[in-house]
């Protein structure tokens, strides 16, 4: 019977052996294949994956280089932006990390998680940015509860400012963020989408030279994302400075005088094509732009009739008016159809086929010559000079003076204007030109169309003796040392088309626009100061696309545009200037006294220049006279 037992006993003991034995062999059958498949099938990804998870490579921006005036004062600088980030992987549990963020950073749970799912798709490991420059409040209620918050970074970013607010923002330009097409274009090598690059203006066209050198850096991180020490460190090398051409006491000046107006005004000296000013008018915050313009914002700025967002120094496209009599007085006396002797007589009017051609002034001029008919402005005077040279011939000049095609300025969309000539008519419109055409090109009107930095430049090139400049904007381009990369030199690019003795019987012209009484310049004279200039009234013939539907508004936009050109000292001009105010009306009163103070402002101490002149303010010695 024991014996039984015992027998009995062993077996149990052995089939329970057996199952343990069969449980541990299948146990270790089962690890040993998930080892094999983590080790051999997925162990190259899991050791990828392994390694972020300690070891990470962060990017450090390169601080973008600054922008100065010619006389060194800054004028576009760096400041440090907090930046609020999210890694995905590291932000586990996401859903309540966000929820935890959204509370202290006082944001819609639904904003970032939208913003974190647009990112979708992206290695998860990449921080997601959430929001730029959040402040040091906000960075101080994060950095309290960053121990709750697994993922979440915030980055110090050299972030662009531009200092002096809505001043030369069409010539400093913008930035923004790359776009797709843009960093396919193969333009912006060293790119990464969300960087931030030159959009108009310096900031594009030198976007090269200012964007320097990105870095980084190798960090040990723990489990939830959190720098422990940093490995290695390569530096950011920042972007070069540049150095402009602008008088920025000038630049100043010139905004205020055309504060309230649409319109451009241009300072180069005639010597160097260097650009002393350029403004147009009204501004926009270029500021505005580096943290993302709002959609309500961006509309109201391109849904402004006074087109805030166009550079109308270099894109704005206006009839020259009387200014371009300067063209037609060159190539009419180096034609030979007129001389320095040549009388026509202005009774108001002139009768060409059977039109009636008016002179501004009713009464008309009477006797004048060339000299008296550029002072004076003279209508008939040109209308007769333009009848003898023909459309073709003009056009050859206007061409030869820099006029119809770009000047070079290095900023972007730069207009051609229009130089019109017969051929262009036929090929453009279809019908033949007309001789009466002629005598409304010859006075600046008809299809002829020009821009302030050419007006500028053609009157320099005339204030200089015939030197055709390409307009210059920036100095010199340096490093961080002040080690120089890059200076621009004077370049020419044409010369006027006449002789020694022409170019001074049409400077003794402009000369007395402005300082005989019965010139319509006189209101621009400076006591001290030699100025020779020309005005000119472009008159507007219809509206145009974007005009008001006011009709109080409308009547203001179809009051003539207001020119006036000039350079001082009249022997050696240091300065040559183009103002041009949209619906200005008359050049001598809108456009005049901004020319004057803006001459005076650079060549007179400007502690003498505080009083800031009105735009359209009339002097009482010309109160009474009918201007151009």
């Amino acid at each position: 019977m024991k014996s039984y037992y015992k027998t009995a006993d062993a077996d149990w003991y052995k089939q329970r052996l057996n199952g343990l034995m069969y449980f541990l062999f299948a146990a270790f059958s089962i690890l040993a294949i998930r080892l094999f498949y983590l080790q051999i099938i997925e162990g190259e990804e899991y050791s990828r994956l392994s390694e972020n998870n300690c070891i990470r490579l962060q990017s450090i921006d390169a601080p973008r280089g600054l922008i100065f005036d010619r006389n060194r004062n800054l004028l576009v600088d760096n400041r440090p932006s907090f930046d609020l980030s999210i890694i995905v992987r590291d932000a586990k549990p996401l859903e309540e990390t966000v929820g935890k963020l959204a509370q202290y950073i006082n944001t819609p749970q639904e904003e970032l998680m939208k913003i974190i799912n647009s990112k979708k798709g992206g290695a998860s490991y990449k921080p997601v940015l959430l929001k730029s420059n959040i402040g040091r409040e906000l960075l101080a209620a994060i950095e309290v509860h960053m121990f709750d918050l697994p993922g979440v970074v915030v980055d110090i970013r050299p972030r662009r400012y531009y200092i002096r607010n809505q001043s030369a923002s069409h010539l400093l330009g913008y930035l923004g963020q790359i776009s797709p097409a843009e960093l396919k274009s193969g333009r912006y090598e060293s790119a990464r989408p969300g960087d931030f690059i030159g959009k108009f203006g310096i900031e594009k066209s030198y976007q090269n030279y200012l964007c320097g050198n990105r870095g980084g850096s190798q960090v040990e991180v723990n489990a939830v994302g959190q720098v422990v020490r940093v490995l290695e460190t390569v530096n950011a090398e920042p972007g070069h400075n540049i150095y402009l051409t602008i008088d920025y006491v000038l630049q100043e000046k010139t905004e205020n005088l055309l504060q309230g107006v649409a319109g451009a005004a241009v300072a180069m000296d005639p010597s160097t094509g260097q650009i002393l000013a350029l403004v147009s008018s009204p501004s926009f915050d270029q500021n505005s732009f580096i943290t993302g313009i709002s959609h309500e914002d961006w509309k109201a700025l391109i849904n402004n009739p006074m087109r805030p967002m166009e550079n109308k120094a270099v894109q704005g496209e206006y009839p020259p008016a009387s200014t371009y009599k300067i063209v037609t007085a060159l190539a009419g006396l180096e034609e030979g159809v007129i001389d320095e002797t040549t009388m026509f007589f202005c009774p108001g009017y002139y009768k060409f086929g059977d039109r009636v051609f008016r002179c501004w002034k009713r009464g008309g001029h009477g006797n004048v010559d060339v000299v008296n008919a550029i002072a004076m402005s003279c209508d008939v005077f040109f209308y007769q000079v333009g009848q003898r040279l023909g459309v073709d011939r003009l056009a050859w000049y206007a061409k030869a003076c820099g006029l119809g095609v770009p000047t070079g300025i290095n900023l972007d969309h730069e207009g051609s204007g229009l130089v019109p000539t017969s051929l262009w008519k036929k090929q453009k419109i279809g019908i033949p030109w007309q001789k009466g055409e002629t005598l409304s090109v010859a006075i600046g009107q008809g299809y002829n169309l020009a821009t302030p930095i050419q007006m500028a430049s053609l009157t320099a090139a005339i204030g200089n003796g015939g030197m055709l400049l390409k307009p210059v904007i920036v100095k010199s381009i340096e490093t961080v040392e002040e080690d120089i990369v890059k200076i621009f030199e004077k370049e020419q690019v044409g010369v006027i088309p006449a002789s020694q003795k022409t170019m001074e019987i049409v400077k003794k012209g402009l000369w007395e626009v402005v300082n005989i009484r019965s010139g319509t310049g006189w209101i621009a004279r400076v006591d001290g100061l030699d100025i020779a200039g020309k005005t000119g009234t472009a008159q507007i013939t219809s509206r145009k696309a974007g005009d008001p539907e006011n009709r109080e508004e409308q009547e203001n936009f179809i009051k003539p545009h207001a020119w006036f050109v000039a350079y001082a000292p009249a022997a050696e001009p240091k300065i040559a200037v183009a103002v041009m105010i949209e619906h200005g009306e008359h050049g001598s009163s809108a456009a005049g006294p901004v020319a004057r103070e803006m001459i005076k402002t650079y060549l007179v101490d400007s502690e003498l220049n505080k009083k800031q002149t009105t735009i359209g303010e009339i002097d009482p010695i010309v109160q009474n006279l009918i201007m151009e």
